[in-house]
């Protein structure tokens, strides 16, 4: 029904991904977008809105506040109320109004690394300062070093950032690990922010996503949700996604802050969301279990090759590839020189590491892992 083979041509059509190599033979496995068409029904809805031919200024509808209440509840059994969602322009925004929403110039902002790379710079666009701790590799699997976690934390932290699921770890945290998180996090009065915009691209069937939110209502209100239909739907160029924040007072703190500052999402975006929320249903499922085949290749495929290593990926479509064994200077422009542009670890706080995208039609995927597989093995 859904044709995820089908390789869409972005080239010189402004997109990011592609545009950084445009007249370079490089193929473009880095930034987190996937290179396969949004739902058939998220297009139409698209176009229909489009064919009304009035682009006023326009805020979320009923519709889709209902829709996305449900949604909470069905999924996760969350009750959630309409209060509490407040839409935004793009998760990067929710990071740097929340860093800027709790304490006071100078004050800390704690998360983990390596991490996706606005964690890193949000804390200093708002005038705090960045504190951070090394996760853990633990049986192959990347784990919270909750020591490391602890001794980080000092009288100036206020919030902790977390990312679940992870990126670019890939990791779904389990309920023991989001417990121990709140435990510390109450212990030390800090706020967290819970960056949850992969939620939705779970890969290991057996291992539910749990809002850091649901665990109890002394750690929903300490607790700011950020979520979005971007990476899941693919529709990340339409800008929307929403904080939910059940504490009024955090909330408070939060509009205030965004207030004339952070623009509403656009009509389209609030259009694709609804769309992508009521009937997308489907096509996710069938992107599961395509993107499952496309992890199994880059697993087997990465692990086979001397100086390269990989974990499983839980959730994402992103894999994060230790390339410290391997005998160059810089992996990323090695590869980059070999045809394939991959995500620099460097900017995750990673040195050594690559990430790669394999939300890709498996022809994509396969000539970039068999550039990969050849550029090693010249190396021998």
């Amino acid at each position: 029904m859904y044709n995820f083979s089908k390789q869409p041509n972005r080239q010189n059509s402004g997109a990011i991904k592609w545009d950084i190599y445009r007249d370079r033979d490089v193929l473009p496995m880095w930034v987190a977008d996937m290179d396969f068409e949004s739902p058939p029904e998220v297009i139409q809805a698209l176009k229909d809105r489009a064919d009304h031919g009035v682009f006023g200024y326009t805020w979320q509808t009923p519709e889709l506040v209902e829709t996305l209440i449900s949604r909470m509840k069905n999924i996760y059994g969350w009750d959630i109320k309409e209060e509490w969602i407040i839409w935004l322009s793009g998760l990067v925004s929710g990071l740097n109004v929340t860093c800027r929403a709790i304490g006071d110039p100078g004050d800390e902002v704690l998360t983990s690394i390596p991490i996706y790379p606005p964690f890193l710079s949000a804390p200093g666009n708002q005038e705090r300062k960045l504190a951070k701790f090394e996760m853990a590799i633990d049986k192959n699997r990347w784990v919270f070093d909750f020591d490391a976690f602890e001794n980080a934390i000092s009288k100036k932290s206020k919030l902790f950032i977390l990312c679940n699921p992870h990126n670019p770890l890939g990791r779904i945290f389990s309920r023991d690990e989001l417990l121990t998180v709140a435990e510390l996090c109450t212990k030390h009065d800090l706020v967290i922010c819970s960056d949850e915009i992969h939620c939705d691209i779970l890969l290991d069937q057996d291992k539910p996503h749990l809002p850091m939110a649901l665990l109890s209502p002394e750690i929903a209100d300490r607790t700011i949700t950020l979520m979005a239909p971007s990476k899941t739907f693919n529709i990340a160029g339409l800008g929307l996604s929403f904080a939910i924040i059940p504490n009024k007072k955090l909330r408070t703190k939060f509009e205030r802050v965004m207030r004339g500052i952070v623009p509403h999402p656009n009509l389209f975006g609030y259009t694709a969301a609804l769309a992508a929320y009521k009937h997308g249903g489907d096509w996710l499922a069938a992107l599961l279990d395509y993107v499952r085949q496309n992890r199994e290749m880059v697993f087997q495929r990465i692990n086979a090759l001397p100086g390269l290593t990989t974990t499983h990926v839980e959730a994402t479509y992103l894999a994060w590839i230790d390339a410290r064994e391997l005998p160059v200077k810089d992996p990323h422009k090695f590869f980059e020189d070999a045809g394939v542009g991959l995500s620099n670890g460097r900017e995750f706080n990673g040195r050594g590491f690559v990430r790669l995208n394999f939300g890709c039609p498996k022809t994509m995927l396969n000539q970039a892992l068999y550039r990969m597989e050849n550029a090693v093995k010249k190396l021998a």
